[in-house]
């Protein structure tokens, strides 16, 4: 089976949101780091014992914020924000600019995928993401056979 999406086009603030909260949950230990710093004020006191992890912390945040940004800001990422559709199999998921144009990305490509309240995150890198909303679908049944389709290639926990 083949599943052709609608066209979709990614605004930059949901891109934004999606990568920050992607890198947030995968590098959760930084605020264990903070938190193991913020704990040499029990040892010595001093108020930038809790000031400093934290001014540390909001810049490590900062600068993936400014990193996530510029990406929507380069020339070769351009083709991530424009109107695309999208044709799913189990082989692969074929990106398509238009009916002449598309670039096929194979699911070992893939490192993670996530499945939201309305939509599918498909985690290629740290940068780059595939973000397909459940409306995009055509009917339910497609929007099941790709949640199968994950679940057979380990991506999401079968429930």
């Amino acid at each position: 089976m083949i599943v052709k999406t609608k066209k979709y086009q990614l605004s930059t603030g949901t891109y934004i949101k999606l990568a920050m909260f992607n890198l947030l949950r995968k590098q959760w230990w930084v605020f264990l780091i903070t938190a193991a710093l913020m704990c040499g004020a029990f040892f010595i006191w001093s108020i930038w014992w809790i000031i400093g992890p934290l001014i540390a912390l909001l810049l490590y945040i900062l600068f993936w914020l400014i990193q996530f940004t510029g990406v929507t800001q380069m020339e070769q990422n351009k083709i991530l924000f424009e109107r695309l559709s999208y044709e799913i199999n189990s082989q692969q998921v074929l990106i398509k600019v238009n009916t002449k144009q598309g670039m096929p990305l194979r699911w070992d490509m893939i490192k993670d995928a996530r499945i939201g309240k309305d939509y599918f995150v498909l985690i290629v890198s740290k940068a780059q993401l595939v973000h397909l909303p459940f409306r995009i679908f055509n009917t339910d049944n497609e929007r099941k056979f790709l949640e199968t389709i994950l679940k057979r290639k380990g991506y999401i926990k079968a429930t």
